[in-house]
């Protein structure tokens, strides 16, 4: 028994050990699955859990968008103030899924995406007016402007991809009216732009003249 005893004791650091490095390792998987300026999921994790999500129940919503006149800030004030207002961005929306029971994802530049709990359509609005607070940097307010595209869950099977889509043309249509939200019919599938190069357009990529 004191040989089992002695044998267990010298094991002992050897798993403490092996605990701390898998520790350490999945902390290191998840800070790469982790967009380093905002915090939120990439693309691919953010769609894993989306995914998971939108699994839990049929009221949910799936929301895309895009600031407005990005560049304009960029070419004014330089990309360090760009970054402020995407790490705002970023932490807002954040918060804003986190209370709805969501997840959000950094989809790339000045794109974000989110899954969230919503009874109401017109919740999207006061995400709105979280998202477009002047963000300041460098003792300037600076004004930011966003689109939203909102596709909702309803019942049966989620398809992400189809609900992904959807959100992004309608947040396409918002920005083309000059911002705010557009919320896609619930039953209907039908995309609301044409396609060219296998890209919604006035994606980039595409032939048409607009650019999201």
């Amino acid at each position: 028994m004191s040989g089992l005893m002695f044998a267990a004791a010298a094991g002992a650091p050897l798993l403490a050990g092996w605990s701390v490095h898998a520790l350490r390792l999945t902390r290191r998987i998840e800070a790469a699955r982790r967009d380093p300026l905002t915090g939120l999921w990439t693309r691919d994790a953010f769609e894993d859990r989306a995914r998971k999500n939108l699994a839990h129940g049929s009221q949910r919503a799936v929301l895309v968008l895009d600031l407005n006149w990005f560049k304009e800030i960029n070419d004014t004030h330089g990309h360090a103030a760009g970054d402020a207002v995407i790490r705002a961005t970023g932490m807002r929306l954040g918060e804003w899924a986190a209370g709805h029971h969501g997840v959000a994802g950094r989809l790339g530049g000045d794109e974000f995406a989110a899954v969230a709990a919503m009874d109401d359509p017109g919740e999207v609005l006061g995400l709105i007016r979280s998202l477009e607070r002047p963000v300041t940097f460098e003792d300037c307010d600076i004004d930011v402007h966003v689109s939203v595209g909102v596709a909702r869950h309803g019942h049966g099977s989620p398809d992400l991809s189809a609900l992904l889509r959807q959100a992004d043309e309608h947040m396409y249509l918002a920005k083309r009216e000059g911002g705010g939200a557009s919320i896609a019919p619930q039953h209907k599938t039908t995309p609301a732009l044409p396609t060219v190069n296998g890209r919604r357009y006035g994606r980039p990529g595409t032939t048409g003249k607009e650019a999201a």
